[in-house]
């Protein structure tokens, strides 16, 4: 996308209005995005964006999987995945389907029959890439299963896993590479009469996969999953999930994502509602701003605003919390939150919309706060 279309839909919130957009220009005629219920969840069109995560358990441990999946719905996933590597594995999702509330994706790679059996074992849906799923017949068993019972079909291609004759054709692995990597999977599947699919291209290097995204959006109806594959650690993957996903999604490209870190998938979650949450794609939840802290602080702010963030995860308000360091300048800078605190030598402030409310000992600070927030429509 040129400059000048970039600047011109980077309003928009989802794919629905970028292609309105571009057919009310003449642009296209043909497209309009699909959408999907995928067991209690929509996606495509003007749905809103959901979030997906994957569980890091043994799929074969039952238990264990049940138990970190619940936690993710608690933090706020919408869509599981889980890797399928064997036919035990594709066996437990019967089991762990009826012990959890999201839509359970299936991860299959090389195997078809472990597709085959993922889907009569109650997968929403399956993750294949075509290409290493073996021949077109074997491509074409697990399409005619997907039909039998009507579970979509997430066609993922990663920059990690482009065909010898693309890398040679664009001189390595481009965006423009994966995009028709993609594609061809898409055409594929399509020619055997199967149109229920979300795509998915992934890179670790996050303008090569903005760009991707970009190229495939003025290509494909369907609806996007969308994140930036092997991204790191909590640290620099939040960093490079935080910058690639804004863009594209800022962009109005992407229907689903995730946020892949290496560590507590729960992580993934809190991260990925931030993202949408600062981009005016959801609401609900407490934001928690805080100073960064200077010379005139005077409590530990660090562990203040740290204990606050922790504090509010599990109290259901939209609405803005400020944690600022000292009473010189906490009032005035925390006019745009709804409620804050502010700490000084021995006591702090509680602060309503840049207004003083009262001062507190600061060993009181945190529970004051917390009895406002649980007492907040009261």
């Amino acid at each position: 996308m040129d400059a000048g279309n970039l600047k011109k839909f980077s309003s928009a919130v989802n794919l629905t209005l970028f292609w309105e957009n571009r057919r009310k220009n003449g642009d296209v005629e043909k497209y309009e995005q699909k959408k999907y219920g995928l067991g209690n969840v929509w996606i495509g069109g003007s749905h809103p964006v959901a979030i997906q995560s994957m569980t890091n358990t043994k799929t074969e441990d039952v238990a264990a999987t049940v138990e970190q999946i619940l936690a993710l719905e608690a933090a706020g996933c919408e869509i599981i995945r889980c890797a399928v590597p064997t036919m035990e594995a594709a066996l437990a999702l019967k089991e762990i389907k009826k012990q959890i509330h999201i839509p359970l994706v299936a991860d299959i790679h090389f195997d078809y029959r472990l597709a085959i059996a993922a889907i009569e074992n109650g997968a929403d849906k399956i993750r294949i890439n075509p290409g290493n799923i073996g021949s077109k017949e074997r491509v074409q068993a697990v399409v005619e299963k997907a039909k039998e019972y009507n579970v979509p079909i997430r066609v993922g291609v990663n920059s990690g896993s482009l065909e010898k004759n693309l890398l040679e054709k664009y001189g390595g692995v481009t965006a423009e590479g994966i995009v028709e990597s993609a594609l061809d999977k898409v055409r594929m599947i399509e020619e055997m009469g199967y149109d229920n699919l979300v795509v998915s291209i992934k890179s670790s290097d996050v303008l090569m996969c903005v760009r991707a995204h970009e190229l495939i959006a003025e290509k494909c109806q369907y609806p996007l999953h969308v994140g930036i594959t092997e991204s790191g650690t909590v640290y620099s993957g939040n960093i490079k999930s935080s910058v690639g996903l804004g863009i594209i999604l800022h962009e109005g490209i992407g229907n689903t994502i995730r946020v892949s870190l290496t560590g507590d998938p729960t992580e993934e979650i809190r991260t990925a509602k931030l993202i949408l949450k600062t981009l005016g794609m959801r609401k609900g939840g407490i934001e928690v701003v805080s100073c960064p802290t200077c010379g005139r602080t005077r409590i530990d702010l660090i562990a203040l605003a740290n204990q606050v963030e922790k504090m509010v995860q599990d109290i259901d308000l939209d609405i803005k919390v400020a944690v600022m360091g000292c009473v010189v300048n906490g009032p005035g800078e925390a006019k745009e939150a709804d409620i804050g605190i502010a700490g000084g030598i021995g006591e702090g402030l509680l602060i309503k919309k840049g207004e003083i409310v009262r001062k507190v000992k600061e060993e009181e600070l945190l529970e004051t706060l917390r009895q406002e927030l649980l007492n907040w429509n009261r």
